[in-house]
């Protein structure tokens, strides 16, 4: 990554590995775009995925969700039915989101979330948005970084996931201290951000990138919003292009993730996680269609341990 020395690498990230970088812009064929694109049908921003997360139901809600949860048919990803489902979902599995994430994550998605930040390399004044911020882990952390002299925006589409993150933003230690910059929650659309060319500084996408209608008009307002040397930093699952680690990948999540989701009766909204990963570019494809997005530069890491998650990082 152009600009990031060798030491904030290693404080961001250990053992990150790259999986492919581009400086230059170059169209990519029209085949291969259309088919990362999918058949926008109805704009949809997501709050962090679920890595993990749940809330109970009752066993009726659950039967029927297993038999019609269109988001678990890779088919109908894009479409607008699929996209009024992953709202309702990430609203449904709100008050427990934080902590299944620590349960399945083993809390090491703190530290891919931190690692995202870093990367930004937004400092103390300076102004920064994260997209699709579920219950805002990531947003409290660029308001720490950023400072009280700083400003955070934390946006996304799930109103219940936004009441979680406002919660927890007033119980941080640092807000108690007046040592955050002032968070403002704003319930929005990741393929409209309504904001101006050039205001923020950095941006942040935790966990749902891999959950929009149209990744590259994503991307593309992602970048419209950073300032010229702006960076964004978009961390999810990684759709690696080793078989034997989609294997291992695919494996977690049908025999650890979704009966751990299950047990919360939430099964139906867990399964939709193995067909989104596979729907979702691999990082080469990533870099790849940032580039034509209108970033300057994008490098895609495999994050340790295990390369599960991957971190695209874009400077405008």
């Amino acid at each position: 990554l152009s600009g990031m020395s060798p030491a904030v690498l290693s404080i961001a990230v250990p053992r990150a590995v790259p999986r492919g970088s581009r400086v230059t812009t170059t169209g990519l064929s029209t085949s291969r775009l259309n088919s990362r694109r999918g058949a926008s049908v109805r704009p949809s921003a997501s709050a962090e995925d679920t890595d993990a997360g749940a809330s109970s139901t009752t066993t009726s809600t659950t039967t029927e969700k297993k038999d019609k949860f269109i988001t678990g048919r890779p088919d109908e990803q894009f479409s607008s039915e699929a996209a009024e489902e992953r709202q309702e979902l990430f609203n449904d599995i709100a008050p427990v989101y934080d902590q299944l994430n620590d349960l399945l994550s083993l809390g090491l998605h703190r530290v891919w979330k931190r690692a995202a930040v870093k990367w930004t390399r937004v400092g103390p004044g300076d102004a920064a948005i994260d997209v699709c911020c579920g219950s805002g882990d990531i947003a409290i952390k660029l308001a720490d970084s950023v400072g009280p002299t700083g400003r955070v925006v934390g946006l996304d589409f799930a109103a219940a996931q936004l009441k979680v993150a406002a919660g927890k933003e007033s119980q941080h230690p640092a807000y108690r201290d007046g040592k955050l910059a002032p968070i403002t929650w704003v319930q929005g659309d990741a393929l409209a951000l309504p904001y101006g060319n050039g205001e923020f500084d950095g941006a942040t996408i935790g966990y749902g990138l891999r959950n929009v209608s149209d990744i590259p008009t994503a991307l593309s307002e992602l970048c419209r919003v950073l300032r010229p040397g702006g960076v964004a930093s978009i961390v999810d699952f990684n759709n690696a292009q080793d078989p034997n680690l989609r294997a291992l990948q695919g494996f977690v999540l049908d025999n650890v993730v979704v009966p751990v989701a299950d047990l919360n009766g939430v099964a139906a909204e867990y399964r939709y996680l193995k067909p989104s990963i596979e729907r979702y570019p691999q990082g080469p494809d990533l870099v790849d269609l940032a580039v034509e997005a209108g970033f300057s530069s994008a490098t895609f890491y495999e994050l340790a341990p295990g390369n599960l998650m991957g971190c695209l990082v874009c400077t405008k």
